[in-house]
């Protein structure tokens, strides 16, 4: 089988890397097309994934519309050369115009019920609709949900291990606390009119948990213009922030997928953001390990109580196997998926509960 794969997003290169391994060993090819970002090529390298650069596309929403165009061509002209049997992507516009050009299925992947605009231009022209099944929106007979979570693709325990020489990496001790802050860009189309931590918090946080003895690391998207937080930068290559994640006593982010991938880890989570997903809320509600706030308000109090709760990071674990025994591998499901597609679709819709095997 011949496979055609669109990367838009770091997060993307991590759903597919389990994939794309499994797959291959089992004969089938793959094209992968790739946004232009530095984070996306340096990931794609690390793991040996060939790829084709699609370009760097625009953060408004008039450049989006006309990077739209050209990246589709581009698309177009690789998958005529390609051949592909099926698209797969998580979210990605192009590829679904593209597949449907060249009358190629287009399987979707999706967690992010805000993401409207990519929901305007990929669902008219995708097949199947992939979506967890804490998702809120419904996209009627093309949808098929999965119960796990995306950054299951990539931190369940059948493909996360321990890397016992991060602590070294990050110049601390065993016995030392330290806590993890993630500040997002806000320039996707998703976020804009959205918004996180105010620059006073941020700055405020930051000293609380160093006065309680924390050392503190701070991860950022966005261009850092604030010289106070320059000491606080974290240097690391970008595959190792998921072992970063779960050795920290504590995340607070403005970025929902980090939030998850704490709490797929069992690491204490804050995330600060107006914008809600159904993965955030059942992540909450139903397993309390993460805790959403919309703006800062209330954000210093959650903190000050969970770094003065005992044992918070043992029963965060325990939370997370209580998690882990009710999901599903999402990757192995998805193995499943393609290669036995179109007849599993029927047996999806027919037998939802099929997918407890992937267990």
């Amino acid at each position: 089988m011949r496979i055609f794969i669109d990367i838009g997003h770091p997060a993307h290169v991590h759903y597919f890397k389990n994939f794309l391994r499994i797959m291959e060993s089992k004969g089938h090819t793959f094209f992968v097309s790739a946004r232009e970002r530095s984070i996306i090529f340096d990931l794609l390298n690390k793991y040996k994934i060939s790829y084709f650069s699609r370009g760097k596309g625009s953060d408004g929403i008039i450049g989006k519309l006309f990077y739209m165009f050209a990246a589709d061509f581009k698309l177009f002209s690789k998958a005529l050369k390609f051949n592909p049997n099926i698209f797969i992507s998580f979210a990605s516009p192009y590829a679904a115009q593209t597949s449907w050009l060249l009358r190629t299925p287009h399987i979707v992947l999706d967690d992010t019920e805000h993401a409207r605009f990519g929901h305007f231009f990929y669902k008219p022209f995708s097949k199947v609709f992939l979506n967890p099944s804490c998702f809120q929106k419904d996209f009627g007979k093309k949808q098929i949900r999965f119960n796990s979570y995306s950054e299951l693709f990539y931190l369940h325990p059948n493909y996360i291990v321990s890397y016992p020489d991060i602590l070294t990496l990050l110049g601390i001790s065993e016995n030392e606390k330290f806590a993890l802050l993630r500040f997002v860009s806000w320039k996707a189309s998703h976020d804009v009119g959205h918004s996180g931590l105010d620059l006073a918090t941020k700055k405020q946080l930051v000293n609380m948990l160093v006065e309680k003895d924390y050392k503190v690391f701070i991860s950022t998207e966005a261009e850092n213009k604030d010289p106070f937080f320059d000491k606080y930068m974290i240097n690391i290559s970008p595959e190792l922030i998921h072992y970063v994640m779960a050795h920290a006593h504590l995340l607070v982010t403005e970025g929902a997928t980090m939030a998850s991938e704490c709490a797929m880890l069992g690491t204490p989570a804050i995330y600060v953001n107006s914008l809600d997903t159904g993965t955030l809320r059942e992540q909450e509600d139903k397993y309390q390990l993460l805790h959403g706030f919309r703006s800062s308000k209330g954000v210093i109090e959650k903190v000050a109580e969970l770094i003065n709760t005992p044992n918070l990071k043992e029963t965060c674990q325990l939370r997370r196997q209580k998690m882990l025994s009710e999901k599903i591998d999402p990757t192995t499901f998805l193995v499943w998926f393609i290669e036995n597609y179109p007849e599993s679709v029927k047996i999806m819709n027919e037998n939802p509960d099929y997918q407890d095997r992937f267990k």
